[in-house]
């Protein structure tokens, strides 16, 4: 039973920051690719950022390129989204995403990844 929950999500004024995490449980993704996407109201699910097995590769939406800033822990089996200078566009909800394939690349198909989060609300304020 292999479980991955967010947390961080919350309400913020326009300009703040704020740190999501992604725990998983069940199994190690230490050799995975990982992802956050997200959805907002009215909108298709979107690419934000991923990350590959190890760190050493990442990828960042152009929506959110010099803002959002993705890393991960091995050792807490922990992914990580840094987010700075929060628009209203961001206000969304934000999934955690693994790959199943041991040492794959990270992409940008939201239908590339096998396990999903149940997600967590970030709502930005004017």
């Amino acid at each position: 039973q292999v479980q991955l929950v967010e947390s961080g999500g919350g309400l913020v004024q326009a300009g703040g920051s704020l740190r999501l995490s992604c725990v998983a449980s069940g199994r190690t993704f230490s050799r995975n690719a990982m992802a956050w996407f997200r959805q907002a109201p009215g909108k298709e699910r979107e690419f934000v950022a991923a990350i590959n097995w190890s760190g050493s590769s990442t990828g960042i939406a152009d929506s959110v390129k010099g803002r959002f800033t993705i890393s991960r822990d091995n050792a807490k089996n922990t992914m990580y989204l840094q987010m700075n200078s929060l628009k209203r566009e961001d206000t969304a909800v934000y999934y955690c995403s693994a790959d199943n394939t041991y040492l794959g690349s990270w992409h940008r198909d939201d239908s590339d990844y096998d396990y999903w989060g149940q997600g967590t609300q970030v709502t930005v304020s004017s």
